[in-house]
């Protein structure tokens, strides 16, 4: 159903905060970072939009939406349709998103010679002030989708698997970053890094958490999110791991990173 009773709140209440969860490899995370947190943030006073950049559509089918669903992101970025006739309530109270699917992979192509085509997501988000977060699920690469994502975002959040390449492409995704902060977006910045995968058992994880360290100092989350059988399969039943298994270790670091990202965007 699209939405159209959102609690407006009065003016200056509460900011609204737009993050980036990006990182060009796949299988990191992301879109389980992205739903997961976005989903531990909502709630009827707190309203918060999921938007799916990805043309993989995870994030949608992950909160157990048909990927096949009309319109999009894509149509959004083409200027087809609104933000308005495009957004759909969730089964969690407070928690919206904008879908996507395979149609979106079309924009990189179709937006070539279009004006101004790295604010087209910006653009669209500046009519959606009923929320107070937004979420963006990047796609895994470096394109044009996610650099409206950066163009967009105020923060960005960048998972990290726990692996032996962890850092690789970390450097070309910053760099992207510093790029975008000086020629589109100059209020740009890191809102932190999170280890995903975590298995407390190898030292590998150790490891790369040290490495990180190294890098990113105080920008690095406390949380971890650990390997999980629970927040693994939670896709799969169309669920976020809150409504799959909320006493798992996946749905305890969810909700103790969302109270870490609270902590840094209002501090």
């Amino acid at each position: 159903m699209v939405v159209d009773d959102i609690l407006h709140f009065e003016e200056g209440l509460m900011k609204q905060t737009i993050i980036a969860v990006t990182n060009q490899k796949g299988g990191v995370g992301k879109t389980t970072t992205a739903v997961n947190l976005a989903a531990q943030l909502s709630s009827d006073k707190t309203p918060v939009l999921l938007v799916d950049l990805d043309p993989q559509g995870n994030a949608t089918s992950g909160l157990g939406l048909d990927k096949n669903i009309k319109p999009t992101t894509y149509e959004l970025l083409l200027e087809s349709a609104g933000l308005k006739e495009i957004v759909l309530a969730t089964d969690r109270p407070g928690l919206y998103i904008l879908p996507a699917n395979s149609n979106l992979a079309a924009a990189e192509v179709d937006l070539v010679e279009a004006e101004r085509r790295e604010f087209r997501l910006k653009n669209a988000l500046g009519t959606a002030e009923e929320f107070s977060y937004i979420i963006i699920d990047c796609p895994p690469a470096l394109g044009l989708l996610t650099i409206n994502a950066l163009a967009a975002a105020d923060r960005i959040l960048i998972p990290v698997q726990a692996e032996y390449y962890a850092m690789e492409g970390l450097g070309q995704l910053l760099a992207t970053v510093q790029r975008v902060k000086q020629g589109l977006n100059t209020s740009l910045d890191l809102l932190g890094v999170v280890l995903t995968m975590f298995d407390k058992r190898t030292s590998l994880s150790e490891q790369v958490m040290d490495e990180l360290k190294k890098h990113f100092d105080d920008k690095i989350f406390k949380t971890v999110i650990p390997r999980n059988v629970r927040l693994a399969e939670a896709p799969s039943f169309g669920k976020t791991i809150f409504e799959h298994d909320r006493w798992s270790k996946g749905a305890r670091a969810y909700k103790q990173l969302a109270k870490e990202v609270t902590k840094r965007v209002n501090g």
